[in-house]
């Protein structure tokens, strides 16, 4: 386990009430600024294997992003699974430590600016698990009551490790969110709730109003969305959320182009412009950024729209 001292970086405010009154900053997508420092993301634990092998990679990144003026970065822990250590010989005790590890960095890449800063911790869908893209399909032949069981360790280690918020982030359908709501209502933690979504559904094909709607009465979750989608799908995906929920939307596209699971690498040309921001606030968006291909220029970028717009 990291054992550096991690400056004090608390938040005054809880994200919660910082959406209540503007609009905040997501980082971008960690993998790309990883693998634009020089790291390898080849195998099947992603950017998580670097948690054990290049910490300080991962803190780099997170400080890219904060530097660019996200106000809010994500772990590392999007692919980090207890079965997905397991696989590579790490017991639960050291997987634990590591998961614990990816807030810490977060944190202390936060504290770099001096600016208010939020840490989410990442809870990726199932699918992030079985490293074969079906995290952009969703129906693994799961019960709801096996996904709360593959969930609940990893939310659990996660929640104790201190956190501001959980990311439930890139969640493919209904059954999944359905879960991951079932895991967090013990933690008393807030989280947001964000889809990756196709068109006007969920990537398992189910209405984006129905989806969202799960959400609606659950006051833990602060912000529900979208992200990890095409840019386009995230215009509307935004007014859904807003009228489906009543809360504040989260919404972090990908750059637009499109992740080729067979052959791994993205394809296609990036669609992400950040003067969609002003739409997406007009919609209800408050929590915005970037996620897969979208880096610390397009982040600072979308802070200046934002700084422009007196947000």
């Amino acid at each position: 386990m990291h054992t550096a001292r991690i400056p004090d970086a608390s938040p005054r405010r809880t994200l919660g009430d910082a959406l209540a009154e503007g609009t905040v900053l997501l980082d971008g997508g960690l993998s790309n600024q990883l693998e634009a420092q020089g790291c390898a993301l080849s195998d099947a634990l992603w950017s998580a294997r670097l948690l054990s092998e290049a910490p300080q990679q991962i803190e780099a990144a997170h400080t890219a992003y904060a530097r660019a003026g996200a106000q809010v970065l994500i772990t590392a822990s999007y692919q980090a699974t207890f079965e997905g250590f397991a696989r590579r010989g790490i017991g639960r005790v050291r997987a634990a430590e590591l998961m614990a590890g990816s807030v810490e960095s977060a944190r202390r890449a936060g504290a770099v600016t001096g600016r208010e800063s939020w840490v989410a911790a990442s809870v990726g869908p199932y699918g992030a698990m079985l490293a074969d893209g079906s995290e952009y399909r969703g129906r693994y032949g799961l019960s709801v009551r096996e996904l709360v069981r593959f969930h609940r360790p990893r939310a659990e280690t996660l929640a104790a490790a201190g956190p501001d918020v959980l990311a439930l982030e890139t969640v493919p359908d209904i059954d999944e969110a359905e879960a991951l709501l079932r895991v967090v209502q013990d933690l008393g933690m807030p989280v947001w709730l964000s889809y990756s979504v196709a068109g006007d559904r969920t990537r398992a094909g189910q209405p984006l109003a129905e989806a969202f709607g799960l959400a609606a009465g659950v006051d833990q979750v602060v912000a529900v969305g979208v992200n990890c989608c095409d840019p386009a799908d995230a215009d509307r995906a935004v007014e859904v959320a807003a009228a489906a929920t009543g809360k504040p939307v989260v919404v972090y596209p990908n750059s637009g182009e499109e992740w080729d699971a067979d052959g791994r690498g993205w394809v296609g040309r990036g669609t992400f412009e950040p003067g969609r921001v002003r739409d997406w606030q007009r919609a209800g968006a408050r929590l915005v950024g970037g996620c897969c291909r979208v880096g610390p220029s397009d982040i600072a970028a979308l802070a200046g729209r934002l700084e422009s717009a007196g947000a």
